[in-house]
């Protein structure tokens, strides 16, 4: 398995947290060394959605894409490229997995590690794509996310559902999952029907099949402002 974590270069806080991620990794005693995935930046969205042959379809109002039938709220972003290019860093990384044929832990810069990642398991289990982090403060009602994992007696189990299924919904915040070249195809040809939509919100369980997340919590959010929203 690769590790990754996704850090704006040169951006000072993006920097800090991910060594922030980095020493807790080393802390709770991961046998594993963290890579730095430069991410893409706001500058580079128009070449690349060219170069790669896709397009960014979220809607800036509340709409209902009839192709999938699902709701879609807009996100609050300074900088619309700046989420553009926050879904663009995951793309990448979800070809690279897949051309590879080996499984990727995909972290953004503001994880951070709460106890040694047990990942055969996860790797052993039927699903694709399973997040390890801490719903609270991750994710919209993170408190019912929380409880139904906690009244959980498996180690793995399917995204709880939180809203009305007509509104994307999968893993929480999407900062911390890892992914397998099975479930990097599927998001892969979700964003080849759908279009480009912000990480957490094209890799949802009614768009994509086999999501799964963990009993215990790997990860947490670090306490920080969103790059996305505040660029």
């Amino acid at each position: 398995m690769k590790h990754f974590i996704i850090t704006i270069e040169n951006h000072i806080d993006s920097e800090f947290a991910s060594h922030t991620c980095i020493e807790s990794s080393n802390r709770v005693g991961n046998d594993f060394n963290i890579n730095i995935w430069n991410a893409i930046i706001p500058e580079q969205v128009n070449s690349l959605l060219i170069k790669e042959n896709i397009q960014w379809t979220y809607p800036d109002v509340h709409k209902i894409d009839f192709k999938s039938g699902l709701t879609l709220h807009p996100y609050v972003t300074r900088n619309k490229n700046a989420r553009i290019a926050c879904g663009l860093s995951h793309y990448l990384l979800w070809k690279e997995c897949a051309e590879s044929n080996e499984p990727y832990l995909i972290l953004e810069h503001d994880a951070e590690f709460i106890r040694k990642l047990d990942y055969q398991y996860i790797l052993d289990s039927k699903y694709d794509i399973i997040g390890i982090n801490d719903p609270r403060g991750a994710t919209r009602k993170s408190n019912i996310f929380y409880q139904t994992i906690l009244n959980s007696k498996t180690n793995i189990l399917p995204p709880p559902k939180v809203d009305d299924m007509s509104v994307p919904q999968g893993l929480a915040g999407n900062s911390a999952y890892i992914i397998k070249p099975t479930g990097a195809q599927k998001v892969i040809s979700a964003v080849k029907d759908y279009g480009l939509w912000p990480n957490d919100a094209i890799m949802c369980q009614q768009l994509i099949k086999g999501m799964g997340v963990t009993r215990n919590f790997y990860t947490k959010v670090q306490n920080m402002s969103s790059s996305t929203t505040r660029d």
